[in-house]
Formats: structure tokens, sequence, C-alpha cells
């Protein structure tokens, strides 16, 4: 099998992540609910993953490092803390479900800021244009179904200039592409703990430069004789029991990620898509979605055949062992966007762990499968 769905799940991780996770469960207890040993090591481990996080990402106070359950849990407090019913909200173009959902939720005025795939400079203008009058931007940092790397931080830059708070969504960037908190100064920055940061399913990262609402309410350990929630962080945000064992194993893949030169990951991740971009681009009917030179793409490239769809293609080569992603990737505004809203594409993601030799096989494979049709 060959994995390359990593834009969805790590699946390979270090093993250093399922024996932090094994060890959680078997010793550790909920952190702020006793003085017991049990308890004071999941204190411990939750307290050195938000430690660690804060240092990675340059977040000037670890209480802003707040624990979710998934970047779409970190989106929606975002969300919720700075847009109300008919407020106006600029998105890119390249938007994931788990952004316009809760917009549409909380019934804003959503303004796409459409520009064309891996340009830019359009991009930059399409923000220009539409910032003025908006009360809250949202911008990806990578496009989950095409890997178009956003300028970010010349985004955040003209937020800045119009006063628009900025919500990043760095579901495709955490742990593969720097990024800094501090030099960034956007309101929050989402993310998922499973994908590029190498840690279990059910752990996500949200980092907070703003006032904050919460969306789960509940005990936290503190302040437990009001019905209100704690007015600090990261008490207010963190209702109910953490998932001691799933942070003890994202710690472990944050340690791994340390461990490498600050771009060595993303640097090896555009080297297996551009291999594979070499690979697969001389056959017939097949279309790529890739930058040449790869100064805006990250490890992702999407691709889509004339001859067959994209859920059909996934299946074929699914059943012969590549493992990959079809359809809309649960952001049909980026399809919109791009053109392919009818068929979607077929999406190969790449992570540290996969290399050159499994890039030409699953080469081999996708060609062997449409020539076959």
């Amino acid at each position: 099998m060959v994995y390359l769905d990593c834009a969805a799940t790590s699946l390979q991780k270090p093993q250093e992540v399922s024996y932090a996770v094994s060890r959680a469960m078997s010793t550790m207890a909920s952190p702020g609910r006793g003085c017991h040993k049990p308890a004071m090591l999941a204190a411990d481990c939750v307290l050195n993953c938000r430690m660690m996080l804060a240092s990675y990402f340059n977040v000037p106070e670890p209480e802003s490092v707040i624990f979710t359950y998934n970047a779409t849990h970190g989106l929606n407090i975002a969300i919720n803390s700075l847009v109300s019913e008919g407020d106006r909200v600029v998105i890119s173009g390249y938007e994931h479900n788990s952004v316009t959902r809760p917009l549409k939720a909380r019934g804003a005025d959503v303004h796409v800021a459409r520009s064309e795939l891996f340009n830019k400079s359009a991009a930059l203008e399409a923000f220009r244009k539409a910032l003025p009058g908006a009360k809250c931007a949202v911008c990806s940092h990578v496009s989950n179904a095409f890997g178009f790397i956003l300028p970010i931080r010349e985004i955040s830059a003209l937020c800045h200039q119009s006063g628009v708070p900025l919500i990043v969504d760095a579901s495709q960037s955490a742990g593969a592409i720097p990024l800094d908190f501090a030099q960034l100064d956007a309101a929050f920055i989402a993310m998922p703990g499973h994908k590029g940061l190498l840690g279990p399913q059910g752990t996500g990262v949200l980092l907070c430069n703003s006032e904050v609402f919460p969306v789960l309410y509940g005990g936290t350990g503190s302040n437990s004789a009001t019905n209100l929630m704690p007015d600090f962080l990261p008490d207010r945000l963190e209702a109910g029991t953490h998932n001691v064992a799933g942070i003890a194993g994202l710690a472990q893949g944050v340690k791994f990620i340390i461990s490498k030169p600050s771009d060595a990951i993303v640097k090896h991740e555009k080297k297996l898509c551009s291999a594979l971009a070499e690979k697969i681009s001389g056959i017939p009917d097949l279309k790529l979605f890739y930058d040449e030179g790869m100064n805006m793409q990250s490890g992702v490239l999407s691709v889509m055949s004339g001859r067959i769809g994209s859920d059909e293609l996934a299946e074929k080569l699914g059943k012969a062992g590549i493992c990959v992603r079809a359809g809309l990737h649960c952001a049909p505004t980026a399809h919109e966007t791009v053109g392919t809203i009818e068929e979607g594409t077929v999406r190969f993601s790449f992570s540290p762990f996969n290399t050159l030799s499994e890039v030409d096989y699953a080469g081999d494979v996708l060609k062997k499968v449409l020539n076959t049709l």
C-alpha cells in the first residue's frame, strides 16, 4: 500500500506518537481534577504540549494556545467570536466547509474573493477589493483541494490596514510550512493535530489573539462555584475532559517536527509533488493542477481525467493499493473557483514519510489504470 492521502489524515507517524498515546491511557487521568499522581501526570502532559506549541508557533502567551478536537472546532470558536448575523465577511475562493458552513449558520453576508489558481497577485487584488466594509476575513493558508499556498502574510497586512480581523485556517500548512503567530498578527489561527502536526485524530489547536466566546460550556476544573465559564484562557475555551491521550501523542508529533530544519518538510513534500507531476504529465486526457516550479504550491497535486470520473478513478487506484481522495474534498468553494465543481478531482497528498520510489510506483499504477480504459 502507498498512502498518499495525507491532506486528510497523516496515517504514517513517528512511532513515539502511538507509544505516548498508549502510555497516557494507562497512566494519566484528567488535568485539573485532582492532586493525585495520575491527574498531575495529565496536567504536566497538557502543559508541556501547550508550551511546545507556543514555542513552535511563536505564541507569546502559552495560555493563548487552546486544545480543540479538530480544526473545525477551532474555526467555529473563531467565527463565533468575531461574526454576528448580517456581518460582511470576506473569504478566499479556496475555503473548506469548516469555514463556509459556520458562516452560513451565523447568518453572515459572505463575499468570496475569487482568484486564479496559483496566482499570488490576483489573490491579493481580490482581497484588496473585497475588504472595505468587512467585519472579518477568513483565509486558508493552503488550499486542501489544490495545494495553493495563499500569500497569507500579505493578506494579513491588507486586513490590518483595513482594520479587519483575520482568521487563518492552517489545516494544510501547520507542521509543514513555517508559521509565525506573532509576526502574522491574525486574530485566530486554527489547525488540526492529525495532519501536518502528525498527532492522533481528535486533536486540534486554536491560537488566539482576540476576545473569545465559547461554543462549549461545562466543567473546567476551575471557578467551579459559578455557572459562568471562566473569563481567562485557556479554561474559557476548554470545557469538559481533555483528550489527554491525544494530546500526549500530539506532543510527540510536534517534537518530531521541531527536530527538523524549519523548511525541510515542505521542501520534501514539494519534491515529491514535482516528481509525480513530471511522471504523469504526458498521460493523454489527464489534466494536472500544477504550479510549474512549485512556488505557490505545497505537497498536494490534484488531477482530473477526461476519460473517467474522479470517484471511479480513485476507486481503481485504491484497489491497486494507491490511497488517494476524490471528489470535492469538502471544499466546493475551491472547486467552483477553479471550475471543477462537476467532477471534482483526484488528490494526491504527501507527508514527510513518503518516498520518491512510492511516488514513482503511484505514477506507474495511474498510467496502467488509465491505459486499460
